[in-house]
């Protein structure tokens, strides 16, 4: 579903859900993007502050080409589908990759260890997003992923893009990331930052 400012109106703004297997897109400055229950699924936020525009995709399984029917008519249910139509339809409204910044939660072991986790789809969903996003130069941000039966709930704040997740009720802050901070401090700054104190 894309949400978005038309013809000169403004709809009513209110929580918007985005359930399994689905994708919400929005410019609306007051929406909060929400999505509930992510085990194994992973919960997807891209934010772009400048074009005002965030998007929540609810993927379930990795791969598409498990069902390619289901895939045509349910994209989002799929890491490799739901995450270029997420992307385009952020682009649709005014977002630019080189501003957007992706946060991810979810992708937790079913099983009550990693060993007994049969078919490890919370690992193969980030094992493929991770693909995925490297081979289109994308990074991702900010995560809370994985860990045992863990039950998830993610938001997006469209305005000021604030990412909360709730982890087997406990509340905590994901986002915003910034897109143009490094991922890892280089040596020699790391040095004299501790050295300056």
């Amino acid at each position: 579903m894309m949400r978005s400012v038309a013809n000169g109106t403004t709809p009513a703004v209110k929580p918007v859900i985005v359930g399994m297997a689905d994708m919400t897109v929005s410019n609306l400055a007051g929406d909060t993007l929400i999505t509930y229950a992510l085990g194994s699924c992973l919960g997807i936020v891209v934010h772009d502050a400048v074009a005002g525009v965030a998007g929540m995709l609810h993927v379930m399984l990795p791969s598409s080409q498990i069902d390619e029917a289901k895939a045509k008519g349910q994209p989002a249910m799929f890491v490799d589908t739901g995450v270029p139509m997420l992307f385009r339809e952020a682009y649709r409204l005014g977002a630019r990759k080189e501003r957007m910044t992706v946060i991810v939660a979810g992708g937790s072991f079913s099983g009550r260890t990693d060993a007994e986790d049969t078919f490890q789809i919370g690992k193969r969903n980030m094992l493929t997003l991770r693909k995925l996003l490297w081979k289109n130069g994308v990074l991702i941000h900010a995560e809370d992923t994985g860990g045992v039966q863990q039950s998830r709930t993610m938001s997006v704040q469209v305005t000021g893009g604030l990412v909360q997740l709730r982890t087997n009720g406990v509340l905590s802050v994901l986002g915003p990331a910034r897109p143009a901070l490094p991922l890892v401090p280089s040596f020699p700054s790391a040095v004299a930052a501790a050295s300056s104190r």
